[in-house]
């Protein structure tokens, strides 16, 4: 599908084309053949400033013509906020930098390269970009013979990196259609791979049934993903109109629309202000409740548009981003759903196993934080204590005291990252 880019996507993407063109010895001069033509279709991977000269230079060995080089170069489809694509899956990001070709069954690259002669065939449509991988992998440490959990699957983008690293995955998704996907994409690594359906929270159960026990990492990445905010019949996003669902599992009984429609005026309040701390949660309670009396809202666009009427927008977000968001978390349980599994993670981890979180606004940060912080004490003090006790929930090191957040190469490239926070933490021996 032939697309134009605008002018100042087209600027800042020749300048992070131009800066990875003369890492790999081309000449800058090579884009003004095609940067503000019509094109198939523009770059989604990820690359690092540090990728291997030489190797990515190989890459462009028996090349036709430059463009056709650049083509091999990078992998081809759509950037995620400009919605789904057919993305090449036959290929993988690697950190931020390379392309690797996704290997045939049983097959381990500890160290994947790209190759010279990347596949045609485009098997899966873009799902999601996984965010902060370099930093995922540093600190999961994935190797043969480690068994890691991932509780929130998605597109398979994390799961996929620490396969490829040699180690076990057991993963786990709410969202039958993120399942489905990953699963044919991670397809090659099936004897290494298992896949289960569930909330992260009921992870407990689903592994103990499963006869899963004694992990070496484990992780979840809360929140929505691309494929989420991109499919309009999700009802995720105030940017596109759709059905007011925002159900992760789609065969919960809770819409978006039950809450809108039937919630009083004080329950919307509430879950506007605790769930997203929404500063003009009294004005949209009421504006919701009063406008639902002469239509009962059934659309994204419907709902968006009246909070846009009633609060006026002052900076560049949208007023309607904080209500879509404790929505969501009230029709997920999301906030409940990240307490039941921060306190029954540590039991399932071996001694030196290690927890990574990565959520993507404050409140969620905030619940991660307090957790780690008390389970990683090793001494509590009151006021009325004579002296500080031990702290019996004392288990974790902390590995990040500040959270890790995306580098700007990852946020020119993904800047749905940017409310991307990262913590982790080690579990000790006793």
């Amino acid at each position: 599908m032939a697309a134009h880019l605008g002018y100042y996507g087209c600027v800042n993407y020749k300048a992070i084309l131009e800066y990875q063109m003369l890492l790999n010895g081309l000449s800058p001069d090579l884009l003004s053949h095609c940067m503000f033509a019509p094109i198939a279709s523009i770059f989604s991977n990820p690359w690092n400033a540090e990728s291997n000269s030489a190797a990515s230079v190989g890459v462009l060995q028996d090349v036709a013509s430059p463009w056709s080089g650049l083509k091999e170069l990078f992998q081809v489809g759509v950037w995620p906020w400009f919605g789904s694509s057919d993305a090449m899956d036959d290929q993988m990001p690697w950190g931020r930098g390379m392309v690797t070709p996704r290997p045939v069954k049983g097959e381990v690259q500890s160290n994947p390269t790209p190759d010279s002669e990347p596949p045609t065939e485009r098997n899966l449509p873009f799902y999601h970009l996984p965010v902060l991988m370099q930093e995922v992998l540093e600190l999961l440490q994935p190797a043969p013979g480690k068994l890691i959990f991932d509780g929130t699957l998605g597109g398979g983008g994390h799961t996929e990196a620490l396969l490829q690293r040699g180690a076990h995955v057991v993963a786990m998704d709410q969202d039958e259609e993120a399942l489905n996907h990953a699963s044919l994409r991670l397809k090659p690594y099936a004897e290494r791979f298992c896949a289960l359906r569930g909330n992260f929270r009921d992870f407990p159960k689903v592994l103990g049934e499963a006869g899963i026990s004694g992990l070496d990492g484990m992780m979840i990445d809360i929140g929505v993903s691309s494929r989420h905010l991109d499919a309009a019949e999700r009802g995720f996003s105030f940017a596109k109109d759709g059905p007011l669902d925002m159900r992760m599992d789609q065969s919960a009984a809770i819409t978006a629309a039950d809450i809108v429609n039937t919630y009083s005026q004080e329950e919307l309040e509430r879950i506007l202000r605790e769930n997203a701390e929404e500063p003009q949660s009294r004005r949209i309670a009421r504006a919701i409740v009063q406008d639902r009396v002469k239509s009962p809202f059934k659309t994204t666009l419907q709902l968006a548009e009246m909070i846009a009427r009633v609060c006026p927008k002052h900076s560049k977000k949208h007023p309607a981003t904080l209500t879509f968001q404790a929505i969501r978390c009230e029709v997920n349980l999301e906030y409940s759903a990240l307490r039941d599994f921060l306190a029954a993670a540590p039991k399932w981890l071996k001694p030196g196993g290690r927890l990574l979180v990565i959520s993507f606004h404050s409140i969620e940060d905030r619940i991660v934080k307090q957790a780690f912080q008390h389970q990683s004490a090793a001494f509590l003090d009151r006021p009325e204590w004579p002296a500080p006790r031990p702290n019996p929930d004392c288990v974790y090191r902390l590995l990040t005291k500040k959270p890790l957040e995306a580098t700007e190469n990852e946020l020119a490239l993904n800047p749905r990252a940017r409310s991307a926070r990262l913590r982790a933490a080690e579990r000790l021996n006793s």
